[in-house]
Order: structure tokens, then sequence, then C-alpha cells
């Protein structure tokens, strides 16, 4: 089961880093071009960056939580918060390539 938490924290904190390149982009956007698309994608790339870090801080600093999801959450709710972690990676990776080119 620890490989299912070593790989759910890895791709938190790759989606960390990604929704940091995305919330530059987006904000630099707002910044020059004032429209409401770019604030509304910027807050929600905030929004989903908050919930990112704290997942992180969650899996990796919190002394009390950190040792209950690496030791005593079942190896299917693993495997399913893993998946949903990576396939949240692929995304914001394919979001960071079409918002860079």
């Amino acid at each position: 089961m620890s490989l299912w938490f070593d790989i759910a924290r890895l791709a938190v904190g790759v989606n960390v880093v990604l929704l940091f390149v995305l919330v530059a982009i987006w904000g630099r956007n707002y910044y020059e071009f004032r429209s409401k698309h770019s604030l509304g994608l910027a807050m929600f790339g905030s929004f989903l960056l908050a919930e990112n870090a704290l997942s992180l801080y969650i899996y990796l600093m919190d002394p009390m939580l950190s040792s209950w999801f690496s030791s005593s959450v079942p190896a299917v709710a693993w495997r399913a918060m893993m998946l949903l972690h990576v396939l949240e990676t692929f995304g914001l990776a394919a979001l960071v390539w079409i918002t860079w080119d």
C-alpha cells in the first residue's frame, strides 16, 4: 500500500507545480488583457492549487493524518485516490501544454 501512497504524493506534488505555472500564465493574461475569461481561469486554478497544496500538506507534513493515510487506509481506497491524482496530473499537463502554446 505504500506504493499507492508514494504515487499519490508524487502526483499531487507535480499537480502543485503545474498549477503554479497555469495560475501564473492566466494571472499574467488577466493583468494584460483584463478579460473575465482569464480571471475565471486564474480563480479556478487558484482554488485547485489550494486543494492540491492542502493534499500535499496532509500527505507529507501533518503528523497524524500522514501516518493514518500511509498505514490505515485500505488499499482499494488508495488505488482510487491515486488514480484520481494521476488522471488530474495528465489533465493538467495537457492544459499546460495547450496554454503554453
